[in-house]
């Protein structure tokens, strides 16, 4: 049965414990979940800025109710399936932070026309005319903002380069809505402490904020300056001249976050309940029905100090097996195994038995499921599901 139909209890066919539940599986613990919200809120409010969340995370109406400030917004998305999701379900104001592209704006223009205000994005002249010529069409201006790159990671214009930074803005301001700048800090990502998180988090804020400055300075407008990645929105500690903040992964976390030490590894959320189906004793295996299909590829551990292989392995409550990984994967099976180098005891499990794996990287492992099962801290009670879609 599609998650979609089930109504929590009042369902027959509602799954209503851990151990009733189809695996692998989507699980959340909204205790945590909501811990790690009220944590970000906490410092953003004591620092004067909004936070206007990153919903490409959770892809759930239902998380994102859990996560924006009020029903209608504000939120950021990452596709434009996710814009006409949130649309349909009341939100009205949203980024779409993804450079866009010119064939996609005649949808960018339906939903402007349904009263929907999504800011698209552009970081050169070629956007910028084509946002310019979708208004015109459209008869009624695309709000935009101006992509700055603070820190050579991906895209946007330096800020140093305030020739093409002009050009774009006096094309968005005569021919769609030039609403202001937005950067996000992708070097944050590299980790390095909590000292280089505040470098980053500055380089970012100042980055943005003189890129504003320019383009007030040129009399064009800028009223909103926008910074946002999990690390920085952690460690900022000055956020001057900053409108708001974006996030998103910080609602779940995960290991690649607990491993630059943006949150412990208790702090994560999310995790993928599987079953034990078999050993290779020899071999030092024990072997689930979570494979990469309900884990995903994602092995952005692999770089840090302790890498985590596909995942780390907790048993049913959630309590972490230490130095207990998902050491190798195929597309339906997964093998855990003691980290290697490590002094940690492979566990008994019998077959059947359940555990959960917590990821890599939240958006990957999210991606590769329907929806999420929510719990509260150990119990195994099934509380809710909550539908999440994917696609473009």
């Amino acid at each position: 049965m599609d998650a979609r139909t089930l109504d929590m209890r009042t369902d027959p066919n509602f799954a209503n414990t851990l151990e009733s539940l189809e695996t692998p599986c989507l699980v959340v613990d909204a205790d945590r979940m909501e811990k790690n919200i009220a944590r970000l809120r906490t410092r953003l409010d004591a620092l004067g800025v909004s936070l206007r969340p990153h919903l490409k995370t959770a892809k759930s109406v239902e998380a994102a109710r859990k996560v924006m400030t009020t029903p209608q917004g504000p939120a950021t998305v990452s596709t434009l399936k996710e814009a006409e999701q949130f649309a349909a379900a009341g939100v009205r104001d949203m980024i779409y932070a993804v450079g866009i592209a010119p064939d996609k704006l005649a949808r960018v223009a339906e939903m402007q026309a349904r009263g929907i205000d999504l800011m698209v994005l552009a970081d050169n002249v070629q956007q910028a005319q084509a946002i310019a010529a979708a208004s015109r069409a459209a008869g009624s201006p695309i709000p935009a903002l101006i992509e700055i790159d603070c820190d050579g990671h991906r895209s946007g214009v330096p800020p140093y380069d305030r020739a093409r930074l002009l050009e774009i803005g006096e094309v968005l301001a005569t021919g769609a809505e030039l609403r202001g700048v937005l950067t996000h800090a992708g070097d944050s990502y590299r980790g390095g402490g909590p000292e280089a998180q505040e470098r980053f988090a500055e380089a970012e804020r100042k980055a943005v904020v003189e890129a504003a400055q320019a383009l007030r300075a040129a009399g064009l407008p800028c009223p909103v300056v926008s910074v946002g990645s999990t690390p920085t929105a952690h460690h900022a500690k000055d956020l001057t001249g900053v409108t708001e903040v974006r996030a998103g992964v910080f609602v779940f976390f995960d290991l690649v976050m607990a491993g630059i030490g943006v949150c412990r590894v208790d702090d994560i959320a999310l995790s993928v309940l599987a079953t034990v189906i078999g050993h290779q004793r020899e071999k030092g295996w024990i072997l689930t029905d979570g494979g990469w299909m309900s884990l995903s590829r994602d092995r952005g551990t692999s770089k840090q100090p302790v890498d985590m292989g596909f995942g780390l392995v907790c048993d049913v409550n959630g309590n972490v097996l230490n130095d207990v990984i998902v050491a190798d994967v195929s597309q339906e099976h997964g093998i855990i195994a003691v980290r290697p180098g490590s002094n940690g005891r492979l566990p008994e499990l019998a077959v059947g038995d359940r555990v959960r794996i917590l990821p890599n990287h939240a958006c990957a492992t999210a991606a590769q499921h329907g929806a999420y099962h929510v719990v509260r801290g150990t119990s195994h009670d099934v509380e809710a599901v909550w539908p999440r879609f994917g696609g473009w």
